[in-house]
């Protein structure tokens, strides 16, 4: 079952998430993720953000050291293990949704990272904000290809990003909603490519990660997008 923790923000419950590698038995990390269950902020642990998560802390040898930057970041999942992990992280979501920012804060106050920056980034906005960030060689989001209407707005934001760092890479995971969404015309448009992962390969084939109930039965995928080279 699922450990929880109290914590000092009300309304807030403290979710524990446990990642264990069989390459390595000895090797483990716990992160606390307060979530607020109201269900008309939404701001919880999804789906697809622990199979991200689980990406982040295979690849954790990968990424000590690494400029990282959550998308979207929401109660930071990924970016709070990418910290943990010993990368140089940024945290980020809406600016119009300083609630969404302070949920951010409260899961780097809640496992003790007190040099993780968040910062408010509205997506498809070209801001002063965005392109003052430094150069970032990962960029992480989990669901943020949620509604079609968005998906534009998040690779115009990645591909500012590529102006610092062409070789940047787009780590991101989505649950499967519609058979219909597609954002090949997209990535063309933008000179980009994408790489699907399978979650076998970082063993996230499986119902139940980290010690929690998630992925459950959602169908998610994992993709690395990056700058279109040519053939």
């Amino acid at each position: 079952m699922m450990e929880r923790r109290e914590t000092e923000t009300e309304g807030a419950d403290c979710r524990v998430f446990t990642f264990k590698d069989p390459r390595s038995p000895q090797e483990s990390l716990s992160v606390c993720i307060p979530e607020v269950l109201d269900p008309q902020y939404g701001m919880y642990v999804w789906p697809s953000a622990v199979v991200l998560a689980q990406y982040v802390w295979f690849h954790r040898e990968q990424l000590r050291g690494r400029a990282v930057l959550e998308l979207g970041a929401g109660v930071s999942l990924p970016g709070v293990v990418a910290a943990r992990c010993g990368a140089d992280v940024i945290l980020s979501d809406d600016a119009n949704k300083p609630a969404c920012l302070e949920n951010c804060r409260r899961s780097c106050a809640a496992n003790g990272l007190q040099d993780v920056s968040v910062r408010g980034l509205s997506w498809g906005e070209v801001s002063p904000d965005l392109l003052l960030l430094p150069r970032r060689d990962v960029v992480l989001g989990s669901d943020v290809f949620y509604d079609p209407e968005d998906f534009e707005d998040v690779l115009v934001t990645f591909v500012c990003l590529l102006r610092k760092n062409p070789e940047a890479q787009f780590w991101t995971t989505y649950q499967v909603r519609s058979a219909d969404w597609s954002m090949e015309a997209l990535l063309h448009r933008w000179g980009l490519s994408c790489v699907p992962v399978p979650l076998a390969d970082f063993d996230a084939d499986q119902s139940e990660l980290a010690g929690s109930t998630l992925p459950g039965s959602h169908s998610i995928q994992m993709m690395i997008v990056s700058r279109r080279t040519a053939d």
